[in-house]
């Protein structure tokens, strides 16, 4: 309940009025943006874990691909870019509904920022700095998704040598360092910051430390990946060849 509480003192300082005034609109968008919210949640911790297998060799990342993207439904085997290109198309459109509800609850004036910056000297409430943290990746993340996702939009081609050849010899390496860290804070703490909400779980302290935790693994499982990509894109020389299956 004092999670709560402080919670909707926060959202107040900057409750601007933006379309959501009445109860049952403004009901609705904290549902939406949860909903939305947690879709993206799970994708990032699903994305992460395919991505991350190129450590455990380029065939094992192939064949993940491969099953993405539809393969065994191909009578050659290989997978159907378009697929990527969908789903990548998906994600955007469910990544802009949830910025579009969240923007409600974003401060908009300097007098709105100097009392939260201030209520958080004298309240140093540690779910209202998460709350602070994830307006401001969130903000971020409006400059670092959109390439990303335009990317695999436009060149949907992935494979351990594709994909390495996108991260080293096209520089998205300089995006992906950015884009991990963002993403992942926001993406971690914004699921907490749902189950509290909603009170899906009564032991927040417990829910806490296990966030952090998981934040930690994602960014090592993270780093690990993309420095798997530069190595292997090092390694390679242009034109890059595609990879060719072993099996």
């Amino acid at each position: 309940m004092a999670t709560n509480s402080m919670q909707e003192k926060a959202d107040s300082i900057v409750n601007t009025d933006k379309g959501f005034s009445n109860p049952i609109w403004a009901s609705r968008a904290d549902k939406l943006q949860s909903l939305s919210g947690v879709i993206l949640g799970l994708f990032l911790l699903m994305h992460l874990h395919f991505e991350s297998s190129i450590l455990i060799g380029k065939e094992a990342f192939y064949q993940v691909g491969q099953i993405l993207e539809g393969g065994i439904f191909s009578e050659t085997g290989h997978g159907y870019p378009l697929i990527t290109q969908i789903f990548s198309s998906i994600i955007l459109l469910v990544v802009i509904i949830h910025a579009v509800f969240a923007l409600r609850r974003f401060p908009t004036q300097i007098g709105q920022w100097r009392a939260l910056r201030k209520q958080m000297r004298f309240l140093p409430h540690e779910d209202t700095k998460i709350w602070f943290w994830q307006m401001i990746t969130g903000f971020l993340l409006f400059f670092l998704v959109p390439p990303h996702l335009f990317t695999m939009i436009t060149n949907p081609e992935i494979g351990p040598h594709l994909s390495a050849e996108r991260v080293y010899h096209f520089n998205a390496w300089i995006l992906y360092v950015l884009l991990l860290p963002v993403v992942a804070l926001h993406a971690v703490f914004g699921l907490y910051r749902v189950v509290v909400k909603w009170g899906l779980v009564e032991q927040r302290f417990a829910l806490l430390k296990f966030a952090k935790v998981l934040l930690a693994y994602l960014m090592v499982l993270g780093v690990g990946s993309l420095l798997t990509y530069i190595a292997i894109g090092h390694s390679l020389s242009l034109p890059v060849v595609p990879y060719v299956s072993t099996l």
